[in-house]
């Protein structure tokens, strides 16, 4: 997809890379957050259905696709992707944004909004909230950063397939090879091997599920309120389930939820019920700024 490359340098010296689609001098731009091993060629799809007079920024959070790997795993962390990200929209010199998170990518939106609440004109929470199920965390536990090696980009595709199927069961080959290409980079030599440093994996679940958990996200989940949410779901989701979903949008003064069928976590926003969501959400906001 056409866009513009470039890249920011982090406040601890590594070059992280963005990928900007649409005009400047947009009314509203719209930084892309990607999960936990995934990189800014997620959004592609969606950003192609959605109206183009808005600038979209699409980001490879450190360790991921083609921004460096931070040799000190600890920084591979939801409070650091979250600096990084204002670090961004400060070096482009944007006065305020609309944030687009998917998994992990929304958790970074509820710091960013924490941490600078009057740059944040909206946020969209994809398939993740202050409360997750412990079946899905420990479904991706099981793979992120264990992906076992691969020998060209049709067995990339089946590796793709065996973890992902149940989640989109509706996928053809060509759709799982998409994903292949998203998710894995051929390495010059030859090599097909995932794009992104397994050792973003080394602090995921040390926070575990329970009630102190789970009273202290809901209180960061309340600065949301500061911006209009959209809440995008799954409907098969193991990570965010159909009753956190609905008391997100119940605690939040100005929350929507549209639900993607047929798919579990995450949706890649470019399925017509998201698509719609989205645009509508994305009308509101330029409305409003």
């Amino acid at each position: 997809m056409q866009g513009t490359e470039f890249t920011w340098t982090s406040e601890d010296g590594l070059k992280l890379f963005a990928k900007s689609y649409g005009p400047e001098s947009a009314p509203l731009t719209v930084l892309c957050l990607h999960g936990l091993t995934r990189n800014h060629k997620d959004f592609e799809a969606m950003i192609a259905g959605l109206p183009g007079k808005y600038r979209y920024i699409s980001v490879d959070v450190r360790g991921r696709g083609q921004s460096d790997y931070d040799p000190h795993h600890k920084n591979y962390a939801p409070p650091v992707y979250a600096k990084d990200m204002l670090r961004l929209i400060d070096t482009l010199g944007l006065k305020k944004v609309a944030l687009i998170g998917t998994s992990m990518g929304g958790l970074i939106s509820i710091l960013m909004i924490r941490s600078a609440p009057g740059r944040v004109v909206g946020i969209v929470l994809n398939d993740v909230g202050p409360a997750v199920e412990k079946d899905g965390l420990a479904r991706i536990a099981g793979y992120a950063g264990k992906m076992p090696p691969v020998t060209d980009w049709v067995s990339a595709a089946a590796a793709v397939k065996a973890v992902n199927g149940p989640i989109f069961p509706h996928y053809t080959d060509d759709q799982w090879m998409g994903i292949a290409r998203r998710t894995y980079r051929e390495t010059p030599d030859g090599k097909v091997q995932p794009d992104y440093d397994p050792n973003i994996a080394a602090n995921f679940g040390k926070m575990k599920p329970g009630p102190l958990t789970s009273f202290f996200l809901w209180r960061v989940f309340g600065v949301t309120k500061k911006a209009p949410l959209l809440v995008v779901r799954g409907q098969n989701s193991d990570i965010l389930s159909q009753a956190t979903a609905e008391l997100m949008v119940k605690r939040h003064p100005d929350a929507r939820l549209a639900i993607v069928p047929s798919v579990g976590h995450a949706p890649f926003l470019d399925e017509p019920e998201a698509a719609t969501a989205i645009t509508d959400f994305l009308s509101r906001l330029e409305t409003a700024t």
